[in-house]
């Protein structure tokens, strides 16, 4: 992955920037919240949507960076605006549902547009990660440890490397996140109605 991140590759960046957050491999103490903003806010230049968001996320809560709620909330636009362009480029205007003024839910976080977009596809590599983890979550020593959780977005499957990595959702309590992210999202499809 670090090979990837020194070429440029945007979602290498933002997954390096998403341990460097979380302190991944690592004690709580080994966090580096100043290198996690580096790494999201170059992923989020190259046009990596995810870090966009992150990064907007971070400059609203001065979370590893001085807080600005202004340049925060234009930079979560900006990964709105650059989810809407990317749908909008493949799908045919006869079509489209955000022209023909349907609203509801629908992937990503398109909904805050009144957009009633299809669910993203699942990259295969988070449906194996979640799968896998999750059948060896059963004690026997492999693949999970003991206390270790997956992150709960469904379309994610970042395991946690040590107990209590992830944050937890401060409503329910109940579910984990391994970014803002992915809470951001989640919370739009599915967990705001549970």
């Amino acid at each position: 992955m670090a090979k990837a991140a020194l070429k440029q590759h945007a979602p290498a960046l933002y997954s390096l920037s998403v341990i460097q957050f979380n302190g991944s491999g690592g004690s709580k103490g080994n966090k580096n919240l100043r290198a996690g903003v580096a790494l999201c806010a170059r992923a989020a230049y190259l046009g990596h949507v995810d870090a966009l968001r992150e990064f907007g996320h971070c400059l609203q809560d001065g979370y590893g960076v001085r807080q600005n709620i202004a340049k925060g909330r234009r930079f979560l636009v900006q990964g709105n605006t650059r989810e809407l362009e990317s749908v909008l480029r493949f799908q045919n205007n006869n079509n489209n549902p955000c022209l023909t003024g349907s609203g509801g839910g629908g992937g990503g976080l398109l909904s805050d547009f009144g957009c009633n977009v299809p669910e993203i596809d699942v990259h295969p590599m988070n449906l194996f990660l979640k799968e896998w983890f999750g059948s060896k979550s059963d004690g026997s020593g492999s693949g999970l440890g003991q206390g270790l959780r997956l992150c709960s977005h469904t379309g994610c499957g970042r395991p946690e490397t040590r107990p209590h990595e992830y944050r937890r959702c401060s409503v329910c309590g109940s579910v984990n996140y391994c970014s803002r992210g992915c809470q951001a999202l989640d919370w739009k499809l599915r967990h705001k109605m549970e």
